[in-house]
């Protein structure tokens, strides 16, 4: 529909002497204003100079294919809306039963390579809720570009270098003294934690008290920073693979350092004169790319900042050749994009090329109130905590039902109702309904898998051209959201496809005595289930046979 819609103002204004530009198209909320509308009146009104309640009439009298649509009107300062005409409607529900993934997707990556780096939790605890929020996003991104035709690599930039790491390593040897009856506190700024006592137990099962009494430097050092980060590493692959969360890669922030790659890029922005010293220190010169102050790569003292090692690694992002590289962070990074679109322009890469979606945190509440204390981390609420309370399908739906960028509440409480207001529920529930549907028209000897012999004017009930509809408005909602990378279009989507299937099969019999009409029914129930299955497979949800 929407690339028929499309074509045809493209032509109408080609017609009147115009070159399109590109042509945005919306589903409107109220059945009142069609089927789908138009914008593009407004968004020329400036450029031509003219009102674009005018544009929009001139347009839709250029319009010349009018028979597929029932109506066209111009509506408020210019919308032009469009009602599809019921032969029209079948005749694109026939191409759906025919084409099925052809129909509803397109390949609007052709091979293009993406890299999405999401996740990248610091190895020093477990994975919290944002972090889990981020995967959720990630993963479903990557699987709504991937079916969009992209070659998409997902990546975890592992974070073992630095203060944090070392910080972790202190708090299991603190704490690993403690086990032995040796008095040495915590440090200040050490993790707190019970899976910090809980690495210091398994090196004590490992190694006794060989490292008893003795200081935090040189090979103790080493030995305790290198045990705790790949153990918490190990904890937060786990935890992402029965989350369903897979990666590519897993890239190492201490290789940076150790083969040399951070000396390279900074040597690279040296050569075209991005760097400068200062008071002892090296400084990149950000200022000259947007940045509000240029940013110090080494200090004084001869140690790199963190800025040092992500110059290196989005260097290597460039070299490695991608045609667009994501960066999935926490919002609390929101002062960070400036500076890395800093130094991809200073690298010679195309600004655009870079993209950097944000990810809100997350509230969690128990029947209405916030939970606050976590019984493994104290501080917060672990990711798999949640996982093992309301099961993996359940959490990412959740995380995925609103815009990154926007705040969430999480009730535990509402996410394990089997009811309407559980929204994976829901959404699972009408797939699980239609095989149900099916497996009874299985047992009457009802075969609808021949679409082209099924007469779908039988379909002639309101909440059946409804339906219908809406399972034509899918590519749209598929493109739309693979242009602004937003699989959560997928998720209201799909929320509202339930919400109009469930009444449907509340009010009407899909399996009766009259044959034909049955068949044609079912193909409406095999369209939806076609739909579900591949939205809840976008957003990386099981599309459960029975419930």
């Amino acid at each position: 529909m929407g690339r028929d819609v499309r074509q045809i103002l493209e032509d109408a204004i080609r017609s009147i002497g115009i070159t399109p530009p590109e042509i945005v198209l919306e589903m409107p909320r109220e059945e009142q204003f069609g089927d789908i509308s138009a914008t593009i009146a407004m968004s020329l009104s400036k450029t031509l100079r003219k009102p674009s309640i005018k544009i929009a009439e001139d347009i839709v009298k250029a319009i010349r294919k009018k028979d597929i649509f029932e109506k066209i009107e111009v509506a408020g300062p210019g919308f032009i809306n469009f009602t599809f005409a019921t032969s029209y409607l079948y005749g694109e529900f026939r191409s759906l039963l025919r084409e099925r993934e052809v129909f509803i997707r397109k390949d609007m990556g052709k091979g293009r390579r993406i890299l999405i780096e999401f996740v990248s939790a610091n190895p020093t605890g477990p994975l919290h809720l944002g972090h889990g929020r981020g995967a959720a996003v990630g993963a479903a991104l990557s699987n709504l570009l991937m079916a969009a035709g992209y070659r998409v690599e997902r990546e975890y930039y592992v974070n073992d270098a630095g203060r944090q790491v070392r910080i972790l390593g202190l708090s299991v040897f603190a704490r690993y003294q403690q086990l032995l009856g040796v008095d040495i506190p915590l440090p200040e700024d050490g993790y707190k934690g019970n899976y910090i006592e809980g690495i210091a137990r398994q090196i004590f099962d490992l190694h006794g008290d060989t490292y008893m009494g003795k200081d935090f430097i040189d090979d103790t050092e080493f030995f305790f920073i290198d045990v705790s980060y790949k153990a918490m590493l190990k904890e937060i692959g786990n935890d992402l693979r029965d989350f369903g969360i897979f990666f590519d890669t897993w890239r190492s922030e201490r290789d940076l350092f150790e083969d040399g790659e951070v000396e390279k890029s900074i040597e690279a922005l040296r050569l075209g004169r991005h760097i400068y010293e200062k008071d002892g220190a090296t400084w990149f010169k950000s200022t000259d790319f947007g940045d509000d102050k240029d940013r110090v790569i080494r200090k004084s003292d001869g140690e790199y900042t963190y800025f040092a090692s992500d110059i290196a690694y989005h260097f290597k992002k460039i070299e490695r050749g991608y045609d667009e590289i994501v960066n999935i962070w926490g919002a609390d990074h929101h002062g960070y994009i400036q500076r890395i679109r800093a130094v991809i322009r200073a690298l010679g890469y195309l600004p655009e090329h870079l993209r950097v979606l944000l990810v809100q945190m997350v509230t969690l509440l128990r029947a209405g109130r916030p939970v606050q204390m976590s019984k493994r981390a104290g501080e917060f609420i672990t990711l798999r905590e949640v996982i093992d309370e309301v099961g993996a399908d359940t959490t990412k739906f959740y995380f995925l039902t609103r815009r990154p960028d926007s705040h969430l509440e999480f009730d535990l409480e509402v996410a394990k109702e089997q009811s309407a207001e559980n929204p994976v529920f829901y959404v699972q529930y009408a797939n699980a309904r239609i095989n149900s549907i099916f497996a009874h028209a299985g047992e009457r000897g009802i075969d609808a898998s021949d679409s082209e012999g099924i007469d779908l004017s039988l379909l002639s009930a309101p909440e059946e051209i409804q339906i219908m509809k809406k399972l034509l408005t899918y590519p749209m909602t598929f493109e739309g959201a693979v242009t602004a990378r937003e699989p959560h279009r997928i998720t209201f989507y799909l929320r509202e496809l339930a919400g109009l299937f469930h009444p449907y099969y509340n009010r009407y019999r899909v399996v009766t005595d009259d044959m034909e009409l049955s068949k044609a029914r079912l193909a409406l129930c095999d369209a939806t289930r076609l739909v579900l299955r591949d939205g809840l497979g976008i957003l990386g949800l099981s599309a459960p046979e029975r419930m």
